[in-house]
């Protein structure tokens, strides 16, 4: 069985090796462990590929694709060969009946346990490479996430008599990432060299945020305490959120007036003044995150992302309550002794201390002695006066060290997110520890008293497609049993939330989707499908405002669910939580949330957009000014002929063909339809024409 890492980490070349030989050789049995394999992006038509193929082969460069994903897309998947995943492309293998079949539901933290028990006996990844006073050192860059937990449990299965092997697949364009991504030469069996292996790494581009993430990132803005933790994910509404939460930061005044433009506060300040703040972030923040996405730079940019945490949980702890700072001194060890440190240091407490740079790396411990830097013994007894004396003279560290701003478990993003990672310094790289998920997504195993001091105040903020009214998520299927994507970390935040003092899982939802020209809300009286239960209910979002939900009775939650659902449907949501028994007959929505809709969020940014603010592409993009025109134009071409009025009207218009205006040539030439040599490039040229018509004027 050949075990792979999701997304970015899954050594293409290789495994598409493998699965090639086991097309040859049809006696031989392959099962392929993996999730989240990752595709160019694909077009669905003929105007989707005019504009997608050009724009692929810029910004993916020579990515390869993996040859099993075309397989199993196609239903050509040969009997000998097994594709298993925990987590499937977002919504892409909806109705395949074979992904359906094979995907395996687990929580990120049990996909190490699972890769053993089906029998794996290859794990293959994608990994950096240095040179370092003349030695190869290896790094898992961007997929510490299982492997780091799996590598031990590797160990244990070879001592009882497995046959594994790993394989590391050097490609250069990775960042070599420290922390718990640094491993032994050793732990690779094989190490694979190749300029063939050196391809362009995945890019996905950052995607237009709308007018519904911004308002969903303001609420979450307000809702992150200063000095705490933060988790966010891919997509529009991760980059919204750190966009709101530098404006916050770096323009607090303005970001206070879109508090109120949006009325915010008024509607919402008793949540925001319990579980948020609204002021700078003067000690900053710290990343506890599953995935390390790009925004997590340009909080660390802006200043945001400062908060340094330590791997001692004492030291962390009197940090949190400020009676020790970053600079150490005889005051140091007092408040360390204070607070329970054993005055006797055996080794491990020594060493414990030295890593984070209470004691000076010069300094020894042997046999219950510190050898101090001038050669001299003292016995490591701090409940002696003058040995306490002598060692804060002698052995104590300038500054805490190996501090980190961010843990986090994978990553994947733009162009722009690699190039910057390979261009920070050695000493701000590891700032940004890459380990793995056993560590960063829950609160089991080695010193947990150590994680629960570095997250304090945590916001663990995650997205679901569909929120029950009696506070239940939907975010990875539906409720005939198609799997959308997967639960990956999601369900271990939310139970973590709820064991860490301080902490909040916060759930965002866009209120409504729209599909076929039908608008539906998000927001239901009940589901047959169930990622994150009920009782787990904690915070939810939406593009009207804050539901708290922890700790509430089910009329309670009812009722803060249906101040943030859209006003189209919050009177039909309201008559079946009344005809259901779980809201009083007379109760009323109060007239404060009555005016959830589209239009009035549109008016209250408008003003802050006009100023400059809010635009669709903050972090930049990989597209052109001519390609954004054109993806908007493709846009509502596709919701225009979604239904079959729409899709008439269209067509007429596009075969009446009203001339061609300069302005639009540079669109249609870019599309490969300026020229139109026959009927059907006609008709194209005719339907791109018209929407270009409404945008340009």
């Amino acid at each position: 069985m050949l075990a792979l890492p999701l997304a970015l980490g899954n050594p293409v070349p290789l495994a598409n090796e493998f699965y090639r030989r086991a097309l040859r050789e049809r006696s031989m049995e392959l099962k392929i462990f993996t999730g989240l394999s990752l595709r160019k992006p694909q077009a669905s038509g003929e105007l989707e590929r005019r504009f997608l193929d050009p724009f692929v082969a810029r910004v993916f460069g020579n990515c390869p694709e993996l040859d099993y994903v075309a397989a199993v897309r196609a239903g050509q998947l040969p009997s000998n060969i097994e594709v298993i995943e925990f987590f499937l492309e977002p919504g892409a293998y909806l109705g395949n009946a074979y992904s359906q079949q094979h995907h395996l539901s687990a929580n990120y933290t049990h996909v190490a346990r699972e890769v053993l028990a089906h029998g794996v006996n290859v794990v293959a990844q994608m990994i950096a490479k240095r040179v370092s006073d003349g030695r190869a050192e290896y790094s898992l860059s961007c997929n510490p996430d299982v492997t780091v937990d799996l590598l031990p449990e590797l160990d244990a299965a070879r001592r009882g008599g497995r046959e594994i092997v790993t394989i590391g697949v050097v490609n250069r364009h990775l960042p070599f990432m420290f922390g718990g991504a640094q491993i032994a030469a050793s732990a690779l069996d094989f190490v694979v060299e190749h300029s063939r292996y050196d391809y362009d790494l995945y890019c996905p581009p950052n995607l237009a945020i709308g007018t519904v993430d911004y308002l969903i990132g303001l609420y979450a803005s307000a809702l992150v305490k200063d000095a705490g933790t933060l988790q966010i994910g891919i997509g529009a509404v991760g980059d919204a959120i750190v966009y709101c939460l530098q404006l916050r930061h770096q323009y607090n005044a303005t970001w206070r007036s879109v508090l109120d433009d949006c009325r915010v506060r008024e509607r919402f300040g008793p949540q925001i003044e319990h579980i948020g703040e609204t002021e700078r972030f003067e000690r900053g923040l710290y990343g506890c995150t599953e995935m390390f996405v790009d925004g997590f730079l340009d909080l660390y940019r802006s200043g945001i992302l400062k908060r340094r945490v330590y791997g001692h949980a004492l030291v962390q702890r009197l940090l949190n309550e400020g009676k020790i700072t970053e600079r150490i001194d005889a005051r140091t060890l007092e408040r360390l002794l204070e607070a329970g440190l054993p005055p006797l240091l055996n080794a491990a407490e020594f060493a414990s201390l030295q890593q984070v740079g209470v004691i000076a790396a010069e300094c020894r411990y042997e046999s219950g002695c510190i050898r101090t830097p001038r050669g001299e013994w003292l016995a490591a007894d701090l409940s002696d006066a003058v040995t306490r004396e002598r060692l804060v003279h002698e052995c104590l560290g300038a500054y805490l060290r190996e501090g980190v701003l961010l843990h986090g478990g994978f990553f994947l993003g733009p162009k722009g997110f690699y190039a910057a990672l390979r261009d920070l310094p050695e000493a701000e790289r590891r700032l940004f520890n890459m380990t793995g998920v056993g560590f960063i997504n829950q609160l089991y195993g080695e010193d947990p008293a150590r994680r629960i001091a570095q997250r304090q105040h945590a916001r663990f903020i995650n997205t679901a497609m569909m929120m029950t009214l009696t506070g239940a998520a939907v975010s990875d299927g539906l409720d005939d049993g198609q799997v959308v994507s997967g639960v990956g970390g999601q369900y271990n935040f939310v139970s973590m939330a709820h064991a860490l003092p301080g902490a909040h899982s916060v759930l965002a939802v866009r209120s409504v989707r729209t599909k076929a020209g039908r608008t539906t809300s998000n927001l239901v009286f009940r589901y047959g499908h169930t990622t994150i239960p009920r009782h787990l209910r904690d915070v939810v979002i939406t593009e009207y405002g804050i539901a708290e939900l922890r700790g509430k009775t089910d009329s309670e939650v009812i009722a803060a669910l249906l101040n943030i659902a859209d006003a189209r449907f919050q009177d039909k949501l309201l008559r079946q939580a009344q005809a259901a028994g779980k809201l009083p007959r007379d109760y009323r929505i109060p007239e404060a949330h009555r005016n959830n809709t589209p239009e009035a969020l549109e008016r209250a940014l408008a003003g802050h957009r006009r100023a400059g603010l809010f635009s669709a592409f903050p972090f930049g993009t990989d597209y052109t000014a001519e390609e954004l025109v054109l993806a908007q134009a493709l846009e509502r071409l596709r919701e225009r002929m979604e239904t079959a009025a729409g899709k008439a009207a269209a067509v007429a218009m596009a075969l009446l063909r009203p001339g061609i205006s300069a302005p639009m040539r540079p669109y249609l030439q870019r599309l490969r339809l300026d020229r139109p040599q026959n009927m059907r490039e006609r008709l194209l040229q005719g339907l791109v024409a018209n929407e270009l018509r409404g945008l340009l004027g």
